[in-house]
């Protein structure tokens, strides 16, 4: 490269999400960086119909409105989330007679639904006021990572006909699948998870609370605003996502194990409707009269993905999905993206006061590689179950209770960098890890010896005392460190609790559990864990053995993706 080049301390490649934080981030702790960030889309972006991933659950939400700041955008601009909610509801017109996962009210902390592009606009806009240097239409042509410690790294793109440089003491990959960095250095790394999906947006709200006149069922939720949830159409092996946008448009999606139902089955949008006339049909009632409201029209094959590294101690580093991703079910996009900016912000800032990072960079990159290979498993090999109005519903609790418990009091707590704390609680951190793999493991057991019973009720979890208070504990002011580590005990002995009453749930139900691990770790003698973590139960009860409650087939053993028709 040849030339006079800009300088600057850190050029991210790509103004996304995960750029255009990691920017507001930089300069919100340092207000003397220069910050440059080179987005190959021209802004301003559409809304709606600009990309997935708009739905947010607790990390990213806090990330976004107290981390960041950007409160008063969540709330005026975006819409916040009445939760997740599952429907077991294929071949169903009748969603007030299906199991139903989810909050009768909001919980304490807040999440949202994020038009993403009225988000990135905003963004865009938010970081040129604080001194970020935006470049859209910007096309990155070539890079240049440092040669040794000191030197800068250089890259060159193109804007129109110009061409431009610039120098840099940090070089941060923000771009997505684009992956500049990652083709590069040869860090792609696939990952055993594979499903697809397609999704869509359609110009006008969706509303599943008129789905139903049953004046009980719609008042089983207060507000009475089931559609403002990131709702979930269940069935084995696949799930459609419902998810509304500030801009009045919906999202809506099927994700999908192609073993159960191939992408070739769905990739177009006529195809996805006579998919949903077959597995979701009140869902195909609601979009039959919209199509011509079509936005847009997207699929993608085998998305989940890896990377071998994602923080170096040569200063250059990934972020969002330029260096992984997992799936769409729990959203956890912008938790990863959360995770990750606040490492960087914390290398550069190491980097600022002349301490060396390499050491530290290795650090954090092999614990967010933990998080990530944590949180994995809650999807990898577990689509078939996804169907099962009575394993499903357990596995929710249990998902949500290992990531409020562990990662989400981490997080809120501000100890993702504190090196120290986290050794000192390896040992539990890490039992709570295998407990989640065993209990992950037992889940597919169960499964597929369970009864499939589809009762019409609707399982309340801010009915569950426990479970309202584990979300509220993320709002508690900064806990000490030996109140932290309590905080973590605490957490790990009530999912010790959780496990072994889901493990006498499974045995009750005649499962055939095999070499499950989950009793021998349940044996272990876990001395820094304090005794009797919750009174009473902590599951829902037990559906009744009733002849009257339908009972699902299970379809997670079938060769072909055939499902019972919709009912006239």
């Amino acid at each position: 490269m040849t030339g006079t080049a800009q300088r600057c301390d850190a050029v991210i490649m790509g103004g996304g999400l995960a750029g255009l934080t990691l920017a507001l981030q930089l300069k919100q702790r340092f207000q003397d960086i220069d910050v440059l960030v080179l987005e190959r889309r021209r802004h301003p972006v559409p809304h709606a119909a600009h990309k997935v991933g708009e739905s947010s659950v607790e990390i990213g939400a806090h990330y976004f409105d107290t981390v960041l700041g950007l409160k008063p955008h969540m709330d005026g601009a975006q819409l916040r989330k009445f939760g997740f909610r599952f429907f077991f509801s294929e071949g169903r017109r009748d969603i007030d007679q299906v199991t139903e996962i989810g909050a009768s009210r909001y919980l304490a902390v807040p999440s949202y639904q994020i038009d993403r592009g009225i988000f990135e606009n905003y963004l865009a806009e938010e970081a040129v006021r604080r001194g970020v240097r935006f470049d859209d239409a910007a096309l990155v042509r070539r890079v240049e990572l440092a040669p040794d410690a000191e030197a800068p790294h250089r890259l060159e793109w193109t804007r129109g006909s110009e061409t431009h440089s610039a120098e840099a003491r940090w070089l941060v990959d923000a771009c997505g699948r684009a992956g500049l960095l990652k083709r590069k250095l040869g860090l792609a790394e696939a990952n055993a998870h594979d499903v697809n999906a397609v999704w869509f947006r359609i110009g006008e709200r969706i509303s599943i609370d008129e789905w139903s006149d049953d004046a009980a069922w719609r008042g089983r939720c207060d507000p009475q605003a089931r559609w403002l949830s990131t709702n979930h159409l269940v069935g084995a092996g696949y799930w459609a996502w419902l998810i509304p946008l500030a801009s009045g448009s919906h999202s809506v999606g099927i994700v999908a194990d192609p073993k159960l139902h191939p992408l070739d089955t769905i990739d177009t949008f006529d195809k996805a409707m006579r998919w949903f006339a077959t597995y979701q049909p009140r869902l195909y009632d609601a979009l039959d009269s919209k199509r011509h409201l079509l936005q847009d029209f997207a699929f993608l094959k085998h998305f989940s993905h890896g990377c071998r590294q994602v923080f170096s101690g040569r200063r250059w580093a990934l972020t969002g999905e330029a260096g992984l991703f997992l799936d769409p079910f729990y959203s956890p996009g912008s938790d990863f993206i959360a995770i990750s900016n606040t490492y960087i912000a914390d290398l550069v800032a190491h980097d600022r006061a002349g301490r060396p990072v390499e050491a530290r960079a290795q650090l954090y990159d092999q614990i967010y590689h933990s998080f990530y290979e944590s949180t994995l498993a809650l999807y990898q090999d577990q689509y078939p179950l996804f169907g099962d109005p009575e394993v499903l519903p357990v596995k929710v609790i249990w998902d949500y209770a290992y990531y409020w418990g562990v990662l989400s009091q981490i997080f809120f707590q501000q100890r993702l960098t504190d090196l120290m704390l986290l050794g000192s609680l390896k040992d539990e951190l890490q039992h709570c890890q295998r407990l989640n793999l065993a209990v992950q493991q037992l889940l597919r057991s169960w499964s597929a010896a369970s009864a499939r019973r589809n009762a019409p009720v609707m399982l309340d979890q801010a009915a569950m005392p426990w479970f309202a208070e584990l979300n509220r504990s993320l709002k508690d002011p900064r806990l000490g460190d030996a109140a932290f580590r309590a905080r973590i005990r605490a957490s790990a002995a009530q999912l010790r609790q959780l496990a072994g009453e889901i493990l006498a749930r499974a045995r009750a139900d005649n499962a055939d559990l095999g070499d499950c691990a989950l009793p021998s770790l349940l044996e272990e003698n876990i001395a820094a864990l304090p005794a009797g973590a919750q009174a009473g139960a902590m599951l829902f009860a037990a559906l009744p053995n009733d002849s009257r409650t339908r009972r699902l087939p299970n379809f997670t053993e079938r060769s072909s993706p055939v499902a019972p028709r919709a009912r006239p």
